[in-house]
């Protein structure tokens, strides 16, 4: 058998002195590539913490102003139907308005008419006494 079989099937066997150092030093490259990769992979995952922190503080910022929105959009609802009850009742009031102008249109007529009849029996009046006066003014 050549050394490296018997390094690799005989395994205190005796092999030679360099050829175990040989192996010794690949074992410890393996080993320094294993710790660089897991330093690599502990300094990745720290970043991908990173991340999820950032990630997580922006998500809280748009919940946040998620819920802030929210409110203002009831506030605004609110107003909405505070103006719409609002123009209700301007509604209600012109109504009323309305109502009372044509109430005094119609008191006003009855008014003109009545002191139309009261000139008209005002001026009668004032023939008949004129004539009355005239009667005894004659006697």
């Amino acid at each position: 058998m050549t050394a490296p079989s018997c390094a690799l099937n005989c395994i205190g066997a005796g092999p030679s002195r360099s050829f175990q150092t040989a192996a010794t030093g690949e074992i410890g490259q393996q080993i320094d590539g294993i710790q660089a990769a897991t330093r690599d992979s502990v300094s990745a995952i720290g970043e991908i913490s990173d991340t999820i922190g950032r990630m997580s503080e922006i998500s809280s910022t748009i919940a946040s102003a998620v819920e802030e929105q929210g409110a203002a959009t009831q506030e605004i609802s609110r107003n909405v139907q505070q103006a719409a009850q609002g123009n209700t009742q301007v509604s209600a009031n012109i109504a009323d308005v309305e109502r009372g102008a044509s109430e005094t249109r119609t008191a006003s007529s009855q008014v003109l008419s009545a002191a139309q009849s009261l000139s008209s029996d005002s001026n009668r009046l004032k023939r008949e006494v004129g004539k009355f006066l005239d009667t005894v003014r004659a006697a």
